[in-house]
């Protein structure tokens, strides 16, 4: 780049004006029998040359460098490509919903762009009515162990319809609730209608006595290089030394025992270094909670 090219023109115009990526390079006069040469410095790009004839174009003609041609030629075919496969995707876009029904409404009108996984309507099943509610993570953590769900409807009073379970939401709403989808039984006489204002109950699975327990950390002592608490009867208000199976300690104070306790049992929580085995206490009461500190 840079060397300088001799560039010549051919017209039968009067005069050539010649210039190289939209700079002015020069402008002479023509002879009709002889070609007009113009000492250029070469630069990739287009080279154009205009005619005049009494000082009006008359004519006009371009050349483009390999090179230029070659890069214009691939963006074109570059953006061909893109056009062509996104005339693809829209040709190939369909919308699909898990059930016959109806558009209830319409979230978008064209030619709104949306990103996907957006929902752009909302359907009404015409045929197979469902129940939606929204659970807090401490119900959505313990699904394995609901044993049904049930309905009672406005319109149905006494009625309890049983609902089966279809799926539950991985991934919690801007409340942190997490939405499950129940079904209604194909056979229920009437069917209930979109918008029906329903409540909905669900049984949960006896809890194993013998469960992981949660109790402050604070009701462990040590004996032997094994971890006990004392566990009080209430019948007699004797405390009794009990072996239990520490399976972690946490931050907050706690301790998960995995096996030594049932549910339910009473714990000594203060004072453990201080007690011995048989010996009779006496709980203290419960602080009120609307009584902070004990002063009324």
């Amino acid at each position: 780049p840079g060397t300088p090219v001799r560039v010549m023109a051919f017209t039968n115009c009067d005069e050539v004006a010649l210039s190289l990526n939209g700079r002015f390079i020069g402008r002479k006069a023509c002879d009709k029998y002889a070609q007009v040469s113009f000492s250029v410095p070469f630069e990739p790009g287009v080279l154009k040359a205009t005619g005049y004839r009494h000082g009006v174009e008359a004519a006009r003609d371009s050349v483009v460098t390999a090179d230029a041609y070659d890069k214009a030629r691939y963006g074109l075919r570059q953006i061909t490509a893109k056009y062509d496969n996104a005339r693809n995707q829209v040709a190939d876009t369909r919308i699909y919903a898990p059930f016959d029904g109806y558009v209830q409404r319409r979230f978008f009108d064209p030619p709104t762009v949306v990103g996907a996984g957006t929902p752009v309507v909302a359907v009404v099943s015409g045929s197979r009515p469902e129940v939606e509610i929204n659970i807090p993570a401490s119900t959505y953590l313990n699904l394995d162990q609901v044993t049904g769900f049930e309905a009672t409807f406005d319109v149905l009073p006494g009625r309890k319809v049983p609902l089966r379970f279809i799926s539950a939401a991985p991934k919690a709403n801007a409340n942190q609730l997490y939405n499950v989808r129940l079904a209604v039984p194909d056979d229920m006489k009437p069917q209930p209608s979109p918008g029906m204002t329903v409540m909905v109950s669900l049984s949960m699975a006896a809890a194993d006595d013998t469960a992981a327990i949660a109790i402050p950390a604070s009701a462990l002592f040590e004996n032997d290089g094994e971890s006990y608490v004392w566990v009080y009867n209430p019948t007699d208000s004797i405390v009794n030394a009990r072996q239990v199976a520490v399976e972690s300690l946490h931050t907050d104070g706690t301790a998960t025992i995995a096996t030594g306790l049932r549910r339910g049992e009473s714990i000594v929580t203060a004072g453990v270094h201080h007690l011995s085995d048989k010996q009779r206490v006496k709980p203290q009461p419960q602080t009120s909670k609307t009584n902070v500190g004990g002063l009324l």
